[in-house]
């Protein structure tokens, strides 16, 4: 079993109180895993096909434990005795824990195909939004500056850290086409889907203080839109790259990855 984590729990169900729509063929969301667990009493329980046809039948008890239920698992409960009492628990993996749990947006994935190459330390999230990015990293060992202009955004990113007791995310408005400089030095610096959304002068300016402020052995990550005589760019973006413009600002540096691959929305 994958590691997988918590991140809601259901009230404790009796025979009465046990939802219809669970009683009905439904299954579980990508990404999510099911578990319940049986305190008093018996379950019956089916995994079922997609048709509704029924794969196998189980009779769960304290001491006969249902597994957990694979992501788009189709399943009903039966039936239970008259003396059940039962509670469902729903686990993910830790990347999408914040996702799930405050319907943030799911991390980066190019944050996620870096993470084999991070080991930790200082970090710095520029253009943070509301912390997809931020508290992935936090997980990972982590201390997260985490930088955005909007407060709407910052605040959501508050209440989570306040609800998961989160001690090693920072968080600070900056507004970056008024002030470029990043002071210190970072393992990690990223800035996902954000400079497509400043001022073009800001741009060069922001990288170059995003290199000074790599630590010796540290790594930066951008994904920004560009513009290319057969993809435009869409006309609302104050800036975007153009071909191998983003490369030539990392000359000399080692690159690991690099692309201008077409993406999900650009």
């Amino acid at each position: 079993m994958q590691q997988l984590i918590c991140y809601k729990k259901l009230p404790v169900w009796t025979q009465q109180s046990i939802p219809q729509g669970f009683k009905n063929p439904h299954n579980t969301k990508a990404g999510t895993w099911a578990k319940l667990t049986v305190f008093k009493g018996e379950l019956y329980f089916a995994m079922l096909e997609e048709s509704g046809a029924v794969k196998s039948e189980h009779v769960f008890s304290p001491e006969q434990q249902p597994p957990f239920i694979e992501p788009q698992a189709w399943h009903k409960i039966v039936s239970a005795s008259d003396d059940i009492e039962c509670q469902l628990q729903f686990y993910c993996l830790p990347q999408d824990y914040f996702y799930k749990k405050y319907q943030l947006s799911p991390t980066h994935s190019e944050i996620l195909a870096a993470t084999p190459y991070l080991q930790g330390g200082r970090a710095l999230d520029v253009g943070c939004g509301q912390g997809r990015n931020t508290l992935y990293l936090s997980q990972h060992g982590f201390e997260v500056d985490a930088w955005d202009v909007n407060p709407h955004s910052l605040q959501k990113l508050q209440e989570v850290i306040a609800a998961e007791g989160i001690k090693n995310i920072h968080v600070q408005q900056r507004d970056l086409n008024a002030d470029q400089s990043i002071g210190g030095k970072y393992d990690f610096i990223c800035c996902t889907v954000v400079m497509m959304f400043l001022q073009a002068k800001t741009v060069r300016p922001l990288i170059a203080q995003m290199q000074q402020a790599t630590a010796p052995g540290g790594y930066n990550l951008i994904v920004c839109a560009m513009d290319t005589p057969d993809i435009p760019a869409q006309p609302d973006f104050p800036f975007t790259f153009k071909e191998g413009e983003l490369s030539a600002l990392y000359e000399g540096w080692n690159i690991l990855k690099y692309n201008e691959n077409i993406g999900e929305l650009h």
